[in-house]
């Protein structure tokens, strides 16, 4: 079970244990550095996805074009 909200202690004490579980099935500082990248990128994804998708609810769907008016009404 994963807690909602981690505490700065509690993200620091995840991410030394990750780091030294990927050392310990011997990932290189490269691998675990281009893994961090591509988390950060899915992140980062998801977070423009809902900011995306906010914007998108709260725009007037007279405000938008045909094309998005489908996606307006199915975000609903």
């Amino acid at each position: 079970m994963v807690p909602g909200m981690l505490d700065v202690k509690g993200t620091q004490i995840l991410a030394k244990s990750l780091f030294k579980e990927l050392r310990g099935n011997g990932y290189s500082p490269n691998q675990i550095l281009s893994l961090s990248t591509e988390l950060i990128d899915l992140v980062t994804q998801d977070l423009k996805g809902e900011h995306e998708a906010e914007a998108l609810r709260a725009t007037p769907p007279q405000l938008l074009g045909e094309d998005a008016k489908e996606g307006w009404r199915a975000a609903l």
